[in-house]
């Protein structure tokens, strides 16, 4: 694959229950704001949230199968989170090639994620080794 500045992808999402509840599992964070109504609806919340690294691994999810595609490597990502992610929202992350380095095949790129209100619920940039 021929990289380009400007060149981007981008995958959508609804965020359900059991997406939350198997995150919660995986990862081992079990934070009562994700899982527990009564917990959540006295947060600054007012309800049950998503965890933050649930809606960044889209941008994993992206890069290694999307762009650059298969045999990425993650080299670092730095997150902003600006807005809560809802049980039922549909988020649709985006990534965009900001800087290539082809000698080292190193890749920058912009990431955003955003909810179907258009809200900005996430941002930041990720640096990747494109596959050969």
């Amino acid at each position: 694959m021929t990289l380009h500045i400007g060149q981007r992808a981008s995958r959508t999402r609804t965020i359900g229950d059991a997406d939350i509840r198997a995150f919660a599992q995986a990862s081992g964070d079990t934070n009562a704001v994700h899982l527990d109504e009564a917990a959540a609806a006295a947060s600054r919340f007012g309800r049950r949230i998503a965890h933050g690294m649930l809606t960044a691994s889209m941008i994993s999810a992206l890069l290694g199968n999307d762009l650059p595609g298969p045999g990425t490597i993650y080299l670092s990502q730095e997150l902003r989170f600006r807005a809560p992610v809802f049980i039922d929202d549909t988020i649709t992350a985006t990534v965009e090639l900001t800087q290539y380095r082809e000698d080292k095949r190193i890749a920058t790129f912009r990431t955003t994620v955003v909810n179907q209100h258009g809200v900005l619920v996430l941002e930041g940039e990720a640096v990747v080794i494109a596959p050969g």
